[in-house]
């Protein structure tokens, strides 16, 4: 491998460490946003329900929840 391909190589290895390191910093802050959330009475279970379907295309949520009630109202 010549110097410019393993400086290439060295670079992009040390970049997704960074962001690695950055995700699991994020992902402890996270953890710590949910604790507290616990600790004043918040059902973290919910929480995290309510992150998933704000992360989720809305258009497409509704139509999903739509069909939901309708197979629901056809059971009775």
């Amino acid at each position: 491998m010549s110097e410019q391909g393993h400086n290439q190589l060295t670079t992009i290895v040390q970049r997704i460490e960074s962001v690695e390191a950055e995700i699991k910093e994020l992902g402890e802050g996270r953890k710590e946003i949910y604790l507290e959330a616990k600790s004043n009475g918040y059902d973290v279970k919910a929480l995290k329900a309510i992150v998933a379907r704000r992360r989720q295309d809305q258009e497409k949520l509704a139509n999903h929840e739509m069909l939901v009630d309708t197979y629901e109202a056809a059971l009775g």
